[in-house]
């Protein structure tokens, strides 16, 4: 993946990590997602995708936290190795 494109976290595999580049969310989604510390500049790690692939679990700033397909997308990341 290369470090210079930006995508949803949804898009992103499990082993792979994303630097948070913008927050598409707005109201209490929004407001939830910062609580849990996805900030810019945060690095994300998609850790397990549940059997029935709706909710994936992330490693956001030493938590696991998981989050719905609709949630991770709109979070806006830049793939990192």
């Amino acid at each position: 993946m290369s470090s210079e494109q930006q995508l949803p976290l949804s898009a992103l595999t499990v082993g792979n990590k994303g630097k948070v580049m913008l927050l598409l969310a707005e109201g209490a989604l929004r407001r939830r997602l910062l609580d849990l510390g996805v900030v810019a500049d945060s690095v994300i790690e998609v850790i397990r995708v549940s059997p029935a692939g709706d909710p994936t679990a992330y490693l956001i700033r030493g938590s696991l936290i998981g989050l719905r397909k609709k949630e991770a997308h709109a979070i806006i990341v830049n793939p990192i190795q």
